[in-house]
């Protein structure tokens, strides 16, 4: 086969161009997930740290029995700064640790970024869940800090 290859005029850059017209004909990208990909890009933060998620309740935590619908809770972390999440179908629930003023807003598809107030504990909450899915952007001083995108 390699004979066959080695005799032939090859040209990849063709064959990619003419797999990516196939692709777009037969298999076309769905407007919204172009949007949606549009928007995330365009809240992106080149400056800003990014949020190591350390704690997933879905995947770390231990089920407790009768308990039907529990809260997820969510931990991240940087540097020193950790942030505590708690997502429930009433809204989501939060603290930063150390306390300290921060704006905090909710990313989450298409729509605007819901802007979160912050006390002087470091505790915030929003009213409403995510839908879909969403990021917490923090600015605390002069950082911007973006946790890992979550389904909700």
């Amino acid at each position: 086969m390699d004979d066959a290859l080695d005799g032939a005029d090859f040209d990849a850059d063709l064959l990619e161009e003419e797999l990516r017209g196939a692709a777009a004909v037969l298999d076309p990208l769905p407007a919204e997930l172009l949007q949606l990909a549009m928007d995330a890009y365009l809240l992106h933060d080149l400056d800003a740290r990014v949020a190591e998620l350390t704690f997933d309740s879905l995947v770390d935590a231990i089920p407790v029995r009768g308990v039907e619908d529990p809260p997820r809770m969510l931990t991240f972390q940087a540097g020193e700064l950790t942030v505590d999440v708690e997502v429930t179908g009433d809204g989501l629930l939060g603290q930063l640790l150390p306390p300290q003023s921060a704006r905090i807003e909710v990313l989450g598809g298409p729509g605007a970024a819901r802007p979160l107030t912050v006390d002087a504990m470091g505790r915030f909450a929003a009213d409403a869940p995510p839908s879909g899915p969403f990021a917490l952007r923090l600015r605390t001083g002069g950082d911007v800090i973006v946790t890992e995108w979550l389904r909700a």
